[in-house]
């Protein structure tokens, strides 16, 4: 008997030591402003959305202090009910518009609000300008938010930007291969929200109550915060060791600049590159139908509220790298003779259905060859990936100058 209570006393000992070590872990992690939130939950119209009122250090490509706000936005408080002295505009897009990858005083949309402002293109009004863009969303989560999000805060100018490197095969279920999303379909001629998502074993599991739960959890404890770090920072690494292994070991790693001899499909060239096409696969065909399909149904639900509407297709990175010979030895080797096929098309489909369009890609070609610079990526990774503070800054001034000519006409 005497041996059991000595065994208990040793054990809460442990127990005292082992929970006096994680408290203590935690208080030195909030101490030192250490954070790896989830920014992500479970949505019933889109799929998945920002988390409201989570706040941290994002820091998986570029870094900056992320909060989101009250309603789900990476963005700054707003009230729902717009002042009679404001022009309110709206932007919608994915992780470009998001821009967790800087400081939100450096993204486009906030350069843009001040840029506007300047101009003083509004006499007499002021500017707000309200980010509505979340990482990973097609255009049909886009048109879900713009119903359910948008039009609560009366937006005089809705901005699609446009991500022509993956919001075409993002509207699409075949081509994407994801389930755990809302999709529009061609049914009888109309486009059809497609709502299947909900019942995908993926989309039931995150959104059950433990999932929900393990989020609370993760997001109010900073040494779980660091643990999943430290397995999401093992996990990147190996794949970024698999991937140099099968690059070195491909027999094609040395020929990257010749041009193959049928680089028509996703397993050739990969389905990033597919965008450059003009789409032969029936998948691919349907992808575009249903993008441009959804681009109007988005145009006539804004003119419809009084609004005007404004497509802006994005840059992708290899588009304005900062030399012609490595765009060009690009080029070569997917087998295309332009990067700007996606860019042409939604032109061209602007121009026929007479939608406000300003592409972007092609003028900030034009600058990065001009200055020299990269336009996206971070640190050793410059010229890949999402746009940086310069990216931001020329896209801003781009979309102002267009505006600030035009005002709400």
């Amino acid at each position: 008997m005497k041996r059991l209570r000595n065994l208990r006393k040793k054990l809460l000992l442990v127990l005292f030591g082992l929970l006096m070590g994680l408290f203590m872990s935690e208080v030195f992690l909030r101490v030192i402003g250490y954070s790896f939130p989830l920014f992500y939950t479970t949505d019933y119209y889109r799929g998945f959305s920002l988390s409201p009122g989570v706040a941290g250090h994002y820091q998986r490509e570029g870094e900056s202090d992320v909060r989101i706000n009250s309603d789900g936005l990476r963005d700054r408080e707003h009230t729902k009910t717009k002042p009679a002295d404001t022009v309110r505009i709206a932007v919608l897009g994915d992780s470009f518009a998001e821009a967790m990858h800087v400081p939100m005083e450096q993204t486009f949309w906030l350069l843009l609000e001040r840029r506007l402002q300047e101009c003083n293109v509004f006499p007499g009004k002021r500017v707000e300008v309200i980010n509505f863009g979340v990482s990973g969303y097609g255009t049909a989560q886009e048109l879900m938010t713009l119903r359910q999000k948008v039009w609560d805060y009366s937006p005089d100018i809705v901005i699609l930007a446009f991500t022509t490197f993956n919001d075409v095969y993002d509207n699409s279920r075949a081509v994407s291969k994801t389930e755990e999303v809302p999709y529009f379909v061609y049914r009888n001629g109309e486009l059809i929200y497609d709502a299947s998502f909900r019942d995908s074993r993926t989309y039931r599991q995150r959104d059950s109550q433990l999932s929900r739960f393990g989020r609370w959890v993760h997001n109010h404890l900073r040494i779980v915060q660091l643990v999943h770090y430290i397995q999401f920072t093992a996990k990147l690494r190996l794949t970024d060791w698999r991937n140099r292994r099968r690059a070195q070991s491909s027999p094609q790693s040395q020929e990257k600049t010749a041009t193959p001899k049928a680089p028509l499909t996703a397993d050739d060239i990969g389905i990033d590159n597919m965008i450059y096409f003009e789409p032969q696969d029936e998948n691919w065909k349907e992808a575009w139908r249903v993008t441009e399909g959804l681009i109007l149904k988005m145009r006539d639900e804004v003119n419809q509220k009084g609004a005007r509407f404004v497509l802006v297709p994005l840059s992708n990175a290899i588009q304005v790298y900062p030399d012609p010979l490595v765009r060009q030895n690009f080029m070569n080797y997917i087998g295309v003779n332009t990067m700007f096929y996606p860019n042409l098309r939604l032109k061209a489909l602007a121009g026929r259905e007479n939608i406000d369009f300003l592409d972007l890609a092609e003028p900030m070609q034009a600058y990065a060859d001009q200055n020299k610079v990269f336009l996206h990526g971070f640190g050793s990774d410059a010229g890949n990936g999402h746009w940086n503070a310069t990216g931001h800054h020329v896209a801003a001034e781009l979309i102002a100058s267009k505006l600030c000519s035009q005002g709400l006409k």
